[in-house]
Order: C-alpha cells, then sequence, then structure tokens
C-alpha cells in the first residue's frame, strides 16, 4: 500500500505546530482506502488514530505509536432538484470552503461557523458551534465506517447523540466511527442569525437586514479580532482555537461562581457575571471570562507557550514550544480557575500520544 508512510512528522498537520512523528500514517482519499488500511493496522497490532484538519489536536512531543488516518475524501455535492438545500461534503473537505458555499447560495444555517478551521468531517465529532449556531442544529446525516460492524453505515442526526460540543463520536462510541462525509440541511433563502452580543454589536446602527454573506464577513472579522481565524504569519494563530469548553452550569452553581466572584474582588461594583441560556434550563459561562478574572493576562507566556495575544481562551505556540510546555500550561489555568472559582475547566483539543489517551 504505497499510500502509508512511515515515521512521518505531525506538527506539520496541526494548527499549534507541536507533536513528533507518526509510526505510519495513510492518507485515505477514497473509502476503499479505510478498510485496507485497518486491516494493515490489525494485523500489527496498532492503536488507531483519525486525524483531520489537525485544528482541535494536541500531539505528544513523543509522536503517535501507531497509524494515523489522514482524512483527504473531498468533495461537495447538493441532492436533486427536489429537495433544495440538502449538501453532502466530504469529511476531508476544508470546512470553511463548504461554508462559502452554502452562503454563496444562500443557503442558511451555517452563516455563523465561517472561519471555524479544520475540516468538515471534524463538525459532527465535536458539534461544532460559534455564535449562536451549532452544527447539530443542520446536520442530516453522517456517513461513517462502523469499526464494530466493519460496515460502513449512515447515522441520522438523532442516533448521533449531539448536546454542547461532544457526541457519540467523541464520548460513548468515541473510535468506533470513522466519519467520511456529513449530509447537511439548510434553509434556502433563510434569514441570517445574528442573536449574538457580538454579531449584533458589529451590525448596530446599520439599517438593513444584513445577508448571509455580510453575517459571514462578520463572524471572519469577529474571529480575526481574537486570534481565531487562521492567518498565515499571525503568530498568535498557531493555536488549538478555543483550548477550553465554556462551563455549563446549573442556575445554583451559577450564583455560587458569581459569590465567588465577588469574595475574590474579581467583579467591579455594579458588574454582573456573564451568561448565556444552555439546555434544561442551565447557564454557560465564558470561560475567557473566568480565565481573565483568574489573573491571567492576553499575551501571558510560560516558556515557549502562552496565552494569545488577543484572546485568552486561545493557547498558542510562541515558536518551538513543545506538547509539554503547553500541557503545563494548561494545568496552571486550570488550578487557577479552580481555585478562584471552584469551576473545573475542560480542554477541547484531543490529546494524541499520551499515556491514557490512544
Amino acid at each position: 500500500m504505497p499510500w502509508i508512510q512511515e515515521n512521518i512528522p505531525l506538527a506539520p498537520f496541526t494548527t499549534l505546530g507541536i507533536g513528533g512523528p507518526a509510526r505510519y500514517l495513510a492518507e485515505i482519499s477514497e473509502e476503499s482506502h479505510v478498510v485496507d488500511a485497518l486491516a494493515f493496522a490489525h494485523g500489527r497490532s496498532l492503536p488507531v488514530f483519525v486525524l483531520g484538519g489537525g485544528s482541535n489536536i494536541l500531539v505528544a512531543d513523543e509522536g503517535f505509536p501507531g497509524l494515523v488516518l489522514r482524512i483527504r475524501v473531498r468533495g461537495i455535492r447538493s441532492a436533486d432538484g427536489d429537495r433544495p438545500g440538502i449538501a453532502t461534503v466530504g469529511a476531508g473537505e476544508d470546512w470553511d470552503t463548504f461554508v462559502l458555499w452554502c452562503v454563496q447560495r444562500n443557503w442558511a444555517g451555517v452563516e455563523c461557523l465561517s472561519g471555524i478551521p479544520g475540516t468538515a468531517g471534524g463538525t459532527p465529532i465535536q458539534n461544532v458551534g460559534a455564535y449562536g449556531e451549532e452544527a447539530s442544529e443542520v446536520i442530516l446525516t453522517v456517513r461513517a465506517f462502523d469499526r464494530s460492524l466493519q460496515a460502513f453505515v449512515e447515522l441520522g442526526n438523532g442516533a448521533c447523540g449531539f448536546s454542547y460540543r461532544s457526541s457519540v463520536f467523541n464520548t460513548s462510541q468515541r473510535d468506533r466511527y470513522i466519519v467520511l462525509s456529513v449530509t447537511y440541511s439548510l434553509r434556502v433563502g433563510g434569514e441570517p442569525r445574528i442573536h449574538y452580543p457580538d454579531l449584533q454589536r458589529y451590525f448596530t446602527g446599520k439599517p438593513e437586514t444584513p445577508s448571509l454573506g455580510a453575517v459571514r464577513e462578520a463572524v471572519r472579522a469577529v474571529r480575526a479580532s481574537k486570534a481565531m481565524l487562521l492567518v498565515p504569519g499571525d503568530p498568535d494563530c498557531r493555536s488549538a482555537g478555543s483550548f477550553f469548553k465554556n462551563p455549563v452550569v446549573s442556575e445554583e452553581d451559577f450564583l455560587r461562581i458569581t459569590e465567588a466572584a465577588r469574595s475574590h474582588q474579581c467583579m467591579r461594583e455594579g458588574e454582573s457575571l456573564p451568561r448565556f441560556r444552555a439546555p434544561a434550563g442551565r447557564v454557560k459561562v465564558p470561560a475567557a471570562w473566568l480565565i481573565e478574572r483568574a489573573g491571567f493576562r492576553k499575551g501571558y507566556a510560560r516558556g515557549r507557550a502562552g496565552l494569545s495575544t488577543k484572546h485568552t481562551l486561545a493557547l498558542v505556540n510562541r515558536g518551538g514550544a513543545t506538547a509539554m510546555e503547553v500541557l503545563e500550561l494548561m494545568g496552571e489555568i486550570q488550578q487557577r480557575v479552580y481555585e478562584t472559582f471552584s469551576v473545573e475547566l475542560t480542554p477541547e483539543p484531543v490529546l494524541v500520544g499520551f499515556p491514557g489517551n490512544q
């Protein structure tokens, strides 16, 4: 199998630019390659890791001792005439390219997800969301290879078990499915969603309802201002995006966090703890706010790892950082936030090649 290579550095395939080599790496450009690659790994008793766009992972300095499947299945196609707004995208397709494709057709539902790095196959796994939209709201089906059944399967939206930044693909059925394509059901001619405060501020004073294209550009501009848009040459973009999930808590816990903030003098007089509605009557608290009020500033550095100069939620490789340096910074932030607010921050990136995570 010539498309399987040995001892390939993984750092160039990640947005953090960190990580050692894969023992083997397979470029999966056709669905049939999955079956052959898994047989290769099984015959050598190798662990397997599925790599998409590399935007949400931290690879160990020692690399990965098994087979990495780099999913490169590409292409975007729309359904035939009687099903407008239905589009299927290959898991290896650049996600933002797909968003632009939808916006150009005036299909609503993913415009607020503009500028998110990575590939389309990662969107159902993480249930990617931003600025008031989540992928799960418009995902129709997910095509995947089921490693348990040794068969290609189609999972409907309900079978994916979507919740905040999670699905069966990264929780209860982690490592079972290899996502190969995703079918979306978009709203043809639908109104853009501009409920999120950042977007409302952006469009304040503008007389007309913005188009999907205008919302896309606004989202990209806001993301760029927070170093959440990958721009070549910008050191703040050597990151995995948002490194921590926003905590989702009960109303009772929200009040407790508020009191902790006041007792530690983390809020000015008359200031309120920011909050956003979450399902089941729960409350989402911005992790960036907790990090900042725990004493971390933009640009804070710990060796060659640090925080973005534009946003405290992004941990960056300042140049030559190791995975261990990133983990040490992660731990420092988690500890101080917990000591201040009794809130445990959960990292978003997948840890690859670390003991207990293979």
